[in-house]
């Protein structure tokens, strides 16, 4: 009992349900292999390889059927797939005679790889919904603290001054190209299975591609040769989500950073108690998101490895994809829901952030270099010079002044100000590249 409300917990706290509706509800794999099963009946009836009159009966009668998956278990368990349970069901809802044209052609790959399709297609209406929503936010407050100074980190050091506004445009920068990705993704992905048993639909030659071309047409997927050996459209689906995932990983990495209680620099997300720390708030959401990441970073090394399946088709690597693909669409929804909520809710704590910036003037030790080289001095010289004023005593700009011979006025060119306009222009330039597809 304890370990079955633990997982249960752990369940509930990964992903909303919503996200399990998404793959495991009523639009889930049984009805998408009941949805190919009737689609390929009515494009087969409407070509004349099966009769018109069983063709419309088959879609009439599969239009609202419904399957308890436990009848399939038995059936599944025997043929190590459900589809020959799934069609035998089916043939009985659709009569004896119409019946025996249910399946005409087709292969239990052309069905669970069809069925796979129409979920990720689903599924990424919902994300691309998720992913617009997500993008809009991170824009809105980039610009919001667009001037807000932050002491750039480098390697986990100090390093130069940027703004808030740019690093969560950093942020956005992956999310954006996977955006612009989608319709190209669609495309290239969510395709149409339909070979027959060895992939060259020989038990209906010649009208294999006919079949094939309607199919996809009347499922809105896109037409494709036989490739039950080719599994690119799964690994494009996968790494597109993985890279998702590692994007909101990277955010919610710099998220735990900057709310370390010695760092202090930006709250975000409501934070879950300690059981014995009363004064602890722990960044739940943004630990969520790096587990999420890990989990679809695994599914995605065991879909790499399941790509490579024996002779025409492999029962052995199939499979993998039945149970990792899924975890990866429910990692990533789930992941940018808890993102969502972190940007939303992003506190910068302005007077931390000034006090690192002020505990650091060396933070412009690149710009004052630059200065004394502009100014004639050799580059060499130039970074030992802001070497041993940010070392001495005192305060960096007088340093500056009592090293170097040349005048400069150092309290204009060391202040930091002077990174707002370039990362205001590198943020515009990452929310350019927005497109409309």
């Amino acid at each position: 009992m304890p370990l079955s409300l633990f997982t249960s917990q752990i369940h509930s706290g990964l992903f909303s349900d919503e996200d399990l509706a998404l793959l495991f509800g009523d639009d889930g794999d049984i009805d998408q292999m009941i949805r190919f099963e009737q689609a390929l009946a009515v494009v087969q009836g409407r070509l004349g390889i099966i009769p018109a009159q069983a063709a419309d009966t088959i879609d009439d009668r599969l239009r609202n059927a419904s399957l308890d998956p436990a009848n399939l278990r038995a059936g599944t368990t025997a043929a190590g797939v459900p589809v020959p349970a799934l069609v035998a069901e089916l043939r009985k809802i659709a009569g004896n005679e119409a019946g025996t044209w249910l399946h005409w052609g087709a292969t239990s790959q052309d069905v669970m790889d069809t069925a796979q399709m129409l979920q990720s297609k689903a599924a990424l209406d919902t994300l691309q919904d998720r992913l617009d929503r997500l993008i809009d936010t991170l824009e809105t407050q980039s610009g919001t603290h667009a001037d807000l100074l932050l002491a750039g980190r480098t390697r986990s050091q100090v390093s130069t001054p940027v703004t808030l506004g740019y690093r969560i445009a950093q942020w956005a920068h992956p999310l954006i190209d996977a955006r612009n990705e989608m319709a190209a993704l669609r495309q290239n992905a969510l395709k149409i299975q339909f070979g027959g048993a060895s992939g060259v639909n020989s038990a209906i030659a010649p009208d294999g591609t006919r079949v094939a071309e309607a199919l996809a047409s009347e499922l809105g997927l896109s037409d494709a040769p036989s490739w039950h050996t080719n599994r690119t459209p799964i690994l494009l689906l996968s790494g597109w989500l993985q890279r998702i995932c590692a994007a909101l990983s990277k955010m919610a990495g710099d998220l735990i950073m900057m709310g370390r209680s010695d760092i202090g620099e930006l709250v975000s997300g409501t934070g879950g108690g300690s059981s014995t720390m009363p004064q602890k708030s722990n960044p739940v959401q943004a630990e969520t998101i790096q587990v999420l990441a890990q989990i679809a970073h695994h599914a995605h090394s065991a879909l790499s490895a399941a790509a490579d399946p024996l002779e025409e088709r492999d029962g052995t690597k199939w499979p993998l994809e039945w149970m990792m693909l899924p975890q990866m669409f429910l990692a990533t929804g789930s992941a940018l829901n808890h993102a969502q909520a972190l940007c939303e809710s992003l506190r910068p704590n302005e007077a931390q952030l000034h006090a690192t910036l002020a505990a650091n003037p060396e933070i412009m030790a690149e710009t004052a270099s630059f200065a004394l080289a502009k100014a004639g001095v050799s580059r060499n010289e130039a970074k030992n010079l802001v070497a041993q004023a940010a070392a001495a005593d005192g305060p960096f700009p007088a340093a500056l002044a009592r090293l170097c011979s040349v005048q400069i006025d150092w309290n204009a060119v060391l202040d930091p100000a002077a990174a707002i306009a370039p990362c205001r222009e590198m943020s515009r330039r990452i929310f350019a590249k927005r497109s409309n597809g």
